[in-house]
């Protein structure tokens, strides 16, 4: 049996569809966070693992992983040839490693015209309008990836110490988030100097639990986060376009705290990410050997 493999890796977490030719999944798995920006070893080991899974529900050996052809869409694989990298170090007898965006899209929208944002643990902003396709952001929560959950996270954990510093006033959410550290800012300090991507998300649903009640801390940061979002769109999105989609686990959330402009044009995703990297595997590898006889 020819075998054909998806993967969806990023900050969090990685999941894995195996399917035959034809894109019918036939087994699933899921591992630890796949950034190959943050950690292409621990990303490399973590998408074998969820392989492995998958193989396993499929009743099939480890040994298949050979027989295997793979799209991959990873975070980080936009920046600094990590994809190529790790195309190199993969067990598969074919694999393409693209950026999560570029599944998402397919995932989402399929072959037509739209904008994509992937709101997770980093964000990423993707338009393809007459086959064009372009990419915004992406890079890393310290520099970039403004509303994802890491930045959020990690904005939470500096307003806290501001409110306990007495620079800024407190609130309940403030006093929460000091409370999960002993109400101790030296416990802060240390959990950030270590902290990856995916610790800081950890915190970002806090942020819309509070707002909710009305939080001012909380209200403040998600408003914040909804401009640079919109910032974004308004550079990348066609004027004409209709379709937009908001994924990952904070799209649901952020969709609703939109501006009318952008919320009136949100259309739900056709599938998944995940869905996106299958149907882009059975494109490139058992549909192209279709096509070329």
């Amino acid at each position: 049996m020819e075998l054909l493999l998806g993967i969806d890796g990023g900050g969090t977490g990685c999941r894995a569809a195996l399917a035959d030719r034809t894109g019918r999944i036939i087994g699933r798995g899921r591992s630890g966070a796949a950034n190959i920006m943050t950690d292409i070893d621990d990303a490399r080991a973590n998408i074998l693992a969820a392989t492995r899974q998958a193989l396993a529900e499929a009743s099939l050996d480890e040994s298949a992983t050979s027989s295997i052809s793979a799209v991959l869409g990873l975070a980080g694989a936009n920046v600094n040839n990590n994809g190529a990298r790790l195309e190199k170090l993969l067990p598969f007898a074919r694999a393409t490693v693209k950026s999560d965006a570029a599944i998402a899209l397919h995932g989402a929208i399929g072959e037509g015209d739209g904008t994509v944002v992937i709101l997770g643990t980093g964000s990423v902003f993707i338009t393809r309008e007459k086959d064009r396709i372009r990419t915004i952001g992406g890079w890393g929560f310290k520099v970039s990836d403004l509303g994802g959950g890491a930045r959020l996270g990690r904005d939470l954990l500096e307003e806290a110490l501001l409110a306990y510093d007495g620079v800024h006033p407190s609130s309940p959410l403030a006093e929460k988030a000091m409370a999960l550290f002993d109400n101790n800012p030296d416990r802060i300090v240390t959990f950030a100097r270590d902290a990856r991507p995916s610790d800081f998300g950890t915190y970002a649903p806090l942020v819309f639990e509070y707002a909710d009640k009305g939080d001012g801390l909380a209200l403040m940061l998600i408003e914040r986060s909804v401009n640079t979002i919109e910032e974004a769109l308004d550079a990348i999105m066609p004027p004409g376009q209709e379709r937009l989609c908001l994924i990952g686990g904070l799209g649901p959330l952020y969709a609703p705290r939109l501006s009318p402009k952008y919320r009136n044009r949100l259309q739900s995703p056709m599938g998944d990410a995940l869905s996106g990297a299958v149907r882009l595997a059975v494109k490139h590898f058992a549909q192209a050997e279709v096509d070329h006889g």
